[in-house]
């Protein structure tokens, strides 16, 4: 395992006139060295958990769609695990996941067995790492505010064909691409641009099985110039599972999402 890059994230830029940050939180398997102490995974575990958690490519994804927009977007990635810390899960008794040991800091995995001890203190890594993610994609999309006078937060996942033990909606349908949304902050039109652009994948879906999207806290639930939307693609459509190459599908999912940001 590496040494957590300084910063744990990074803002790519687009164009001054874009409103879309992509973000991708999932993407990436780097667990720095502290953190890796108190895991309890042995290595072999711990990167089969790896395999399983990790929305592989969607970073490669969400860039190549930034390059091929007609109006670049902003890319906000997580260049750590979410293994250290989920940005966004809510850091309190807000998050229903906690219930399977995976809210903001993860004490179980996905086949809910232990991943860290009981007496984990949490508080560190929030500080040291979840807190100054939220503050930099804060500041991201108040910079969009400032510039278009709007910000478009499309959230960049994937997930498995086939569900995980600690899955709360396993049973639900499992669309190529499902669509998650907040009541709020996704307007129909947003959903209808994104219902349009991933048309030929073999169906949408709404809020199944993962429902809501990413929005700072600081504007959740209050700043209408906020919009967002979640995008779960499903790993079988572009990728080996559960955690190996990409196949020929991330390259037509690029175009769509391309597609997606080009008409907001």
């Amino acid at each position: 395992m590496s040494t957590a890059p300084k910063p744990s994230f990074r803002l790519l830029p687009g164009d001054a006139d874009s409103p879309v940050l992509l973000h991708v939180p999932h993407g990436s398997r780097t667990v720095p060295e502290e953190v890796r102490g108190g895991i309890l995974l042995d290595d072999s575990a711990l990167e089969r958990e790896l395999d399983h958690i990790t929305d592989s490519h969607t970073a490669e994804l969400a860039a190549r769609a930034a390059a091929a927009s007609p109006v670049r977007p902003w890319s906000y990635v997580n260049a750590l695990s979410r293994l250290v810390v989920d940005p966004e899960r809510f850091p309190d008794d807000r998050e229903e996941m906690r219930a399977v040991g995976m809210g903001a800091v993860y004490t179980h995995t996905t086949h809910r067995e232990r991943l860290r001890g009981p007496d984990v203190d949490q508080h560190p890594l929030l500080d040291r790492y979840f807190h100054p993610y939220a503050r930099a994609m804060t500041e991201a999309v108040d910079a969009r505010i400032a510039a278009t006078g709007r910000a478009v937060i499309v959230d960049v996942h994937s997930y498995p064909s086939a569900p995980l033990p600690y899955e709360l909606h396993g049973t639900d349908p499992r669309p190529p691409v499902c669509l998650g949304t907040d009541p709020f902050h996704t307007p129909p039109e947003l959903r209808a641009l994104a219902e349009a652009a991933f048309v030929g994948f073999g169906g949408t879906g709404i809020d199944s099985p993962f429902a809501g999207t990413y929005v700072p806290l600081k504007h959740y639930g209050t700043d209408r110039r906020v919009t967002a939307l979640m995008i779960e693609i499903r790993r079988d459509t572009y990728m080996s599972e559960p955690g190996g190459p990409a196949g020929a599908g991330l390259d037509a999912l690029a175009g769509a999402l391309a597609e997606l940001v080009g008409s907001l």
